[in-house]
Parts: structure tokens; sequence; C-alpha cells
């Protein structure tokens, strides 16, 4: 599917639309404007940064764009889960498709863009949140970074890139992350590959200021001087289990090495995991094994179109979004129920390919 043309670019200091689009100096700033939500995603945004991108490409006085989000909840809490949601168990799943191509077209485009992108990861980042911010340049966590890919536990996967960005980092941190959808602040999220530096809350309006002038490296070190207090970490002293936990193919052999370590770490993870989706656990760790061999972002977004919409017609998506947003009992209903009720034919139709529905990129 190739990436719409975009409507015009939305006016400088315009306040009424869902991405503030503006310039100053040397900077173009794009702001997502839904703070009531946390800047959750809509396929109207996705296309309103498009074109925003559209925009600071072609002007040539734009040396860097900075990406922030309104309010002070966080960046981007993810996608419209309910709509999606909602798309699902209507059986009209256009709509969902259309989104996920657009978004995930709009990922690589962040990857790829040809000039700086700095990323503010400032409080909630989650989701198609990560899949905006993971992808940047400059990758710029907060004190106040919670992040995540939380998807398995809505009968879902990661996918905005997720499984290119953890298949990557150090060890197994990023199956450990995708399977149990850990939260992660500033330090874990640097170890895990999803962040590149820290800097203060309080240093953000004068870095914005600052990048004004094009210089970002300045703009950057200037705001690290500020100092704030940041909570540790916890992966980097968890490498040794993770990496042993997790470094098998299969979700019940991990289960397994879990069972048989002692420590809150280990017993954390286990609860989550027991929780999570089956089916949503498997088809995971398949496209994460998957995607340590694919050659590009692209093509990682190409697996996770697919996977995306092959959980349009199950059930747990619909399920686990109703159990955990809708009506919020935190108990949903897995069909399967059980990680041996899921066979390995039952994974392979999420990894078929779409035909005319599949992801393609401009070259």
């Amino acid at each position: 599917m190739k990436p719409p043309k975009t409507a015009p670019a939305t006016e400088p200091n315009a306040t009424d639309t869902d991405v503030l689009a503006r310039t100053a100096g040397a900077l173009g700033r794009l702001t997502l404007n839904r703070p009531k939500s946390i800047n959750a995603l809509t396929l109207e945004m996705v296309r309103q940064l498009q074109a925003g991108l559209d925009r600071f490409e072609q002007d040539d006085a734009i040396q860097v764009v900075l990406l922030d989000g309104a309010g002070d909840r966080g960046l981007c809490a993810g996608g419209d889960i309910i709509a999606l949601r909602d798309a699902a168990a209507s059986g009209d799943h256009a709509p969902a498709h259309t989104f996920w191509a657009e978004e995930y077209v709009l990922n690589a485009r962040i990857a790829s863009y040809p000039k700086p992108i700095v990323a503010i990861m400032d409080g909630v980042v989650m989701g198609g949140g990560i899949g905006l911010a993971g992808h940047a340049s400059h990758r710029l966590a907060t004190e106040r970074l919670v992040s995540a890919m939380p998807e398995v536990g809505i009968g879902f996967a990661p996918d905005v890139g997720g499984t290119w960005l953890l298949s990557r980092g150090d060890g197994e941190l990023g199956t450990h992350l995708a399977l149990t959808g850990d939260r992660l602040g500033a330090h874990d999220a640097i170890a895990a590959g999803l962040a590149d530096r820290i800097v203060a809350s309080e240093a953000l309006a004068q870095l914005a200021d600052d990048l004004e002038s094009g210089n970002v490296e300045a703009a950057i070190e200037a705001a690290e001087g500020v100092e704030v207090e940041i909570p540790a970490g916890k992966l980097s002293g968890a490498r040794g289990w993770i990496n042993a936990a997790y470094a098998h193919d299969t979700v019940e052999q991990i289960v397994a090495e879990l069972e048989a370590l002692d420590g809150e770490g280990p017993e954390k993870a286990l609860k989550a995991i027991r929780r999570a989706s089956p089916t949503s656990l498997k088809v995971t760790l398949r496209a994460l094994r998957s995607a340590r061999d694919l050659p590009s972002l692209e093509a990682a977004l190409t697996q996770e179109l697919r996977v995306s919409c092959g959980f349009l017609s199950g059930d747990d998506f619909v399920e686990g979004v109703r159990a955990q947003v809708v009506d919020k009992d935190r108990n949903p209903q897995w069909k399967p129920a059980t990680l041996e009720d899921v066979s390995d034919s039952d994974l392979d139709r999420y990894f078929a390919p779409l035909g005319a529905g599949d992801l393609e990129f401009n070259a």
C-alpha cells in the first residue's frame, strides 16, 4: 500500500488541529495536540505529521525537526485502540488496515528523514509513541519517562517497528520487554536501545529555543547540563537472568526457565506472561526472531502489518481491549486459553502476505 498524498501542512501557530506544525529560525516543530488522551494517535494525526514532514523537508531554512507532545502527561500513549477494536469487532477491517499501513509508512519516514529529528520522550511514551520517537535520529528521555510496548496484554503484538527495535537491543532485553510489557524509565530505555540520552524535563523549553539555531549537538549538550535526579534503572543489573531465560525460541521454554529461577524479577516476569494472551505471546516471539534476520526496518514493518491484520480476525484483540480499556475488569478470556493450545500452524496466518494490502514504500 502506498502512502496517500498528504494534505497541506498545518499553518504556523495554528491551535485547532491535532498536530501543531510551526517554524522558528532553523527549527520545524511538530507537537501532538490531544493532551486529554495523552496524544493518542489517529489516522488524521498520522496524515498531519506526514504533511508537516513534507513541509519541513522542502523548506531549505529548516535544519532540524523537534517532535513533542502537548500537555504534561506524555508524548503519546499509542494508537487509538478503542477505534481499532471497534473496527475489528464490526468485521469492517478496512479502517484498521488503513491506519496501521499509513502509520507504519510514517515510522519508516521518520527513520530515513534527511534532516535530524529530535524526539522528546517525556512522560508516557508507549506503543505508537515508540513508533514515532524510537526511530528518530535523536531520542531524548527525561526523568519523567514511562515507556512500554504492552501489546501482549491486550491480545495484540508489538508493531510500529517495535519488533525491529527490540530484536536489535543488547542480548534478550527486547524479548523480555515484548513478552512482559514491562515499563521503563529513562535509564532502562537507553539500556533497551529505545532512547539515546537523558535531559531534564525543566530543560525542554530552553532546548526548543536553542534548536532554533540549527545546532543540534550544542542544544542537546546544554540541556544535558541541567541537573536532575533520575530514577535508577533495573534492566542492566538483570541482564544475566534475562539473557538466560529468554534465549529460547518457544514461549514454553522461556516460561520453564523463569519458573526455575529465584528472585523478584523472574517472578514478576512470570506473572506478566501468564496474564497475557497466549496467542499474542507466541506470535510476538516468532515476529521478534524473524525480525532479527530481516534486512531492513521496512521489511519488519511489512511483517508487522501482516501480523496486525491477523489479529483483526481473531478473538483476543477485541477481548483484550474490552478487558483492559473498555470495561476495565482486567479479566480477559483468551481463546485459546493456554500456550499449549496455540499450535505453530495457528500462527502461520499471522505472517501470510496480504497481497495488494501489503506495504509499499516509496523509493
